[in-house]
């Protein structure tokens, strides 16, 4: 691992998308930033995805991450929620694959169980956690953001194991190689 890396962790949605990152240097984790981008107040589901992956190309530019880690759809019984919620994560990805930086997918479960040891945690358990990890003064009054930080946290528990943990993508031949079965059938 080098010295020094930057994780950028999403949790993508159609009404709020949350992102986190932080700074891993000498592997300890330090706290950069949450926040979140707003998407209810628009009804076209396109401009939507436009603004997912111009605000997640406007992170990369800015703060130049060497990872991004993205909490993986869970499947529901709502279709048209899934296939919203699978679009938006496309389109985060999509904005880092065009960057070429590496991918990682952790279900929503694997990142609970990582930040605080239980996979059927609450959003609420999973932030105060952070909280104390990050020693962060004050949480968010949406949780979505907290959502992106675990998605960056567990990523940095799990580095080098993405084999296990998750699907890693470092670029488009990479993500197309991995997923050419599925285009096939």
């Amino acid at each position: 691992m080098s010295n020094e890396k930057i994780i950028l962790g999403i949790d993508p949605g159609t009404t709020i998308m949350g992102f986190g990152l932080i700074k891993v240097q000498n592997k300890k984790m330090s706290f950069l930033q949450l926040n979140e981008l707003q998407l209810s107040k628009y009804d076209d589901h396109y401009l939507k995805l436009k603004l997912i992956f111009e605000r997640t190309i406007e992170l990369i530019d800015t703060y130049h991450p060497d990872e991004i880690a993205i909490e993986a759809p869970f499947f529901g019984k709502n279709v048209q929620s899934m296939l919203k919620l699978g679009r938006a994560q496309g389109v985060a990805m999509a904005a880092g694959l065009s960057r070429e930086v590496p991918i990682t997918e952790y279900s929503p479960k694997k990142i609970k169980m990582a930040i605080t040891g239980n996979g059927n945690a609450t959003k609420e358990q999973v932030a105060k956690m952070l909280q104390n990890l990050l020693k962060l003064k004050t949480l968010p009054k949406n949780l979505d953001s907290t959502d992106g930080l675990a998605a960056a946290v567990c990523h940095f528990y799990n580095m080098g194991r993405a084999e296990i943990v998750g699907k890693s993508y470092t670029g488009w031949a990479a993500f197309v190689k991995q997923n050419e079965k599925r285009v096939k059938k």
